[in-house]
């Protein structure tokens, strides 16, 4: 039985080592990428097989140091990763001080999906969280429609409505400044782009994204997703805007892609020094991660963050909020990392990639649609004539 257990182990073991090397490697593919993901999970199996090995070892051959080694060191790896987003971290972004009357936003995230058709959930949340501006993705014209009941609270809204999972809306009881609606790499994929009034008369920029997954059933690279989130970070550096980034960026806090757009963009992530905030997927507790993702400029220190009720989406939706003190900026810029020589190269090569590849994907898009369209005229044909022989 012991020697069962312990060669269980040590294929776990090795499937831990395998996947931490292998999600090293500098390629797009979603069979990579997707090892971006489950660090925890990875972690949590890490560790077991490793006290596993510890303790069930019958004898320490050459093959067993080499793999306990290999194990300690994908451990390792993979700390690195998930450790910042605890408590053992040093905060990224100091918690709000209790000054009076200061400005606070509070901006609630909620990938609805598209299919789920409990709209009253979200509704009643908005109602009970009363959130200042809300962000809702994969909403299509039935979710706009169930979300009109909020707009006399919500007198600034930008409408999206779209059937193809990319559907997006933005409600806003704080006043928005020329907001737009652009299609950065793919045709129709959108993001909203807007400058928002605070209380304070202060007036900062808002980008919501809800990028392509690198997935088997979507985006095959994560190419076009990690295109979008650094040119929009290089456009708010570059135009040394202070911002809020708030969105379903299909990737996690920890990967290659968000940590280069950090020091890109020069924004912070509240979650660093504090813990994790896992939205997705709700039915599956051991196999969830941060995909809903809001950072922010440094002027911002952190009131609360929290994972709000499943309102029958796959993810959770999440509220932050944030309090404006011009006076901790200088602080936390120095908790900003700054950008490299290689790093804006390396985004500069992104962008151009994410373009050829976008260009590709909106090709591939027009072309799908223009076939659904075309099968369901036929539908409708064949339904009108009757075919005589």
């Amino acid at each position: 039985m012991f020697d069962t257990l312990y060669f269980i182990f040590q294929i776990l073991a090795g499937l831990v080592v395998f996947v931490s090397v292998w999600g090293l490697l500098p390629l797009d593919h979603w069979w990579i990428r997707g090892v971006d993901f489950p660090r925890i999970q990875i972690l949590v199996i890490g560790l077991v097989s490793l006290v596993g090995l510890l303790v069930l070892a019958p004898q320490w051959e050459s093959w067993d140091v080499v793999l306990l080694l290999a194990l300690i060191g994908a451990v390792g790896l993979q700390l690195r990763m998930v450790l910042p987003y605890t408590r053992l971290w040093k905060k990224e972004v100091r918690q709000a001080l209790p000054i009076p009357d200061a400005v606070q936003i509070k901006l609630m995230v909620s990938n609805v999906l598209t299919p789920n058709d409990n709209t009253q959930a979200l509704v009643d949340l908005v109602q009970q969280k009363n959130p200042d501006i809300l962000i809702t993705l994969e909403s299509d014209q039935k979710w706009q429609d169930a979300l009109s009941v909020i707009e006399p609270d919500y007198p600034y809204n930008v409408k999206v409505p779209l059937d193809n999972l990319y559907g997006m809306h933005l409600y806003s009881k704080l006043e928005l400044i020329d907001p737009e609606v652009k299609y950065l790499l793919i045709d129709d994929i959108p993001s909203i782009h807007t400058q928002l009034r605070l209380p304070n008369d202060e007036v900062i920029w808002l980008y919501c994204l809800h990028p392509m997954p690198p997935s088997p059933t979507e985006a095959d690279k994560s190419t076009t997703r990690d295109a979008e989130l650094l040119m929009v970070g290089r456009h708010i550096n570059e135009n040394n805007q202070t911002a809020i980034l708030a969105g379903d960026l299909n990737d996690v806090a920890w990967s290659k892609t968000t940590l280069m757009f950090q020091r890109i963009s020069g924004l912070l992530d509240p979650r660093i020094g504090r813990f994790f905030i896992n939205t997705f997927h709700v039915n599956f507790p051991f196999l969830r991660w941060a995909l809903d993702h809001i950072f922010h400029s440094p002027c911002f220190t952190l009131v609360n963050i929290e994972r709000l009720p499943s309102i029958g989406s796959d993810h959770f939706p999440v509220m932050t909020t944030l309090q404006y003190e011009a006076c901790a900026t200088a602080e936390q810029e120095e908790n900003a990392t700054e950008a490299s020589v290689k790093d804006k190269i390396d985004t500069e090569a992104k962008i151009e990639e994410g373009k050829e590849e976008g260009e590709r994907l909106s090709q591939e898009h027009a072309e799908a649609a223009a076939e659904q369209q075309q099968e369901e005229l036929n539908e409708v044909a064949g339904g009108k004539h009757t075919v005589v022989r």
